[in-house]
């Protein structure tokens, strides 16, 4: 199931784009999405953005194609 970009929940979207904007194609791990995101890039904040990556991946928004790391969704086509 794709969801499209609007009914995700504001700080999905804020996730979903900065792996799109920073990505860079070689993806970003919880705590690096922490640091891009503003917040420290402690455990427990690292642990909840890796439990919302999971979430999004399940739901197939990013990718995780290595373990831990999160990529955007190529577009088909």
């Amino acid at each position: 199931m794709d969801l499209t970009w609007e009914v995700l929940a504001p700080d999905y979207q804020r996730l979903v784009g900065v792996l799109e904007a920073e990505a860079g194609g070689s993806g970003l791990r919880a705590r690096e999405l922490a640091v891009q995101l503003g917040l420290e890039a402690a455990r427990a904040k690292a642990e909840g953005l890796r439990s919302k990556g999971k979430r999004l991946v399940e739901r197939g928004r990013p990718a995780d194609e290595r373990p831990g790391v999160f990529t955007p969704r190529r577009a088909a086509g």
